[in-house]
């Protein structure tokens, strides 16, 4: 089970209410005087990987500690098109003014999940990682990277201080030199701490000859084709780990699988999955009162 510190998941819900509900909710307030006895439910609406239940828990609590919830799925579990997630009992107005700051977290990090998940089988049967990248929404990091994690993705980096990752913009600050990948190498290999992984960035076999001149950890290849790709992992012929990264998708990540990659780093997994589509449906659980003749 991939599990997330819970202080922070505070945070984030902390964060999360006080954008939306730091100044009241005057639609509730208008409506509703008195407390409204009421149950929700939270449904998929689609067949996904859960994650964010915990924080929609944690929202859900925040807003009202008095509010009763039933968890039919946790973090890390799938559920089908129609199932229950979540059924919460208690003040209808706590239920609204939660609503939206809960469901936030279930969509986006459920969605992150999901195509996490759906990258992984497609590979199923290599022996390959699917790992996520830096490009996350700010604050979201962890968040997200628990998302990816969930999904049964790997993490990168969770921030610059984790590895020495040399890409294209440090590169471009050394092409003075004649070699600038090896450059780069011998410079990282000098200066790193022995713990620190060395990766760099290629979009050549040139450069990939360059990289390894200088045994760097990881040669990450940048935007190759899946031939470009068994040609450098053939060359690399084990010295290193090999990367793949770069316009992945669906559609030929199975190739980049195949061509001998041992682990694929994929940005859209954290910046452009989509949302997973759940709903909230609630009722009133005041009996209407019968008129008398």
């Amino acid at each position: 089970m991939v599990t997330l510190p819970a202080a922070e998941i505070r945070r984030a819900v902390r964060q999360g209410l006080d954008e939306d509900l730091a100044q009241g909710d005057a639609t509730t307030a208008a409506l509703f005087a008195t407390p409204v006895p009421a149950r929700a439910t939270i449904i998929a609406q689609q067949p996904l990987v859960v994650a964010g239940m915990a924080a929609a828990v944690q929202t859900f609590l925040m807003v009202d500690p008095a509010l009763r919830l039933t968890l039919s799925k946790r973090d890390g579990e799938r559920a089908k098109n129609g199932e229950l997630l979540l059924q919460i009992e208690g003040d209808g107005r706590s239920i609204l003014q939660a609503e939206r700051v809960a469901l936030n977290f279930l969509q986006h990090l459920s969605g992150i999940a999901t195509a996490t998940q759906q990258f992984c089988r497609a590979v199923r049967g290599y022996s390959v990682s699917i790992l996520d990248t830096r490009k996350t929404l700010p604050g979201w990091r962890r968040l997200q990277k628990w998302a990816v994690a969930l999904g049964g993705g790997t993490n990168h980096r969770y921030s610059l201080s984790d590895g020495i990752l040399i890409k294209d913009n440090h590169l471009a600050l050394l092409r003075r030199h004649r070699r600038p990948v090896e450059e780069a190498c011998r410079l990282a290999e000098r200066r790193r701490s022995s713990t620190l992984p060395i990766v760099v960035e290629v979009e050549s076999l040139s450069e990939v000859r360059q990289a390894l001149a200088r045994k760097p950890d990881v040669i990450l290849l940048d935007n190759m084709t899946p031939d470009m790709v068994r040609r450098a992992v053939a060359l690399i012929h084990k010295r290193a780990l090999v990367e793949v990264s770069g316009g992945i998708t669906l559609n030929n990540v199975r190739a980049m699988a195949a061509a001998g990659a041992d682990r694929i780093s994929i940005g859209a997994l954290t910046h452009s999955a989509p949302a997973a589509t759940v709903s909230l449906v609630m009722t009133s659980t005041v009996r209407a009162r019968r008129r008398h003749r």
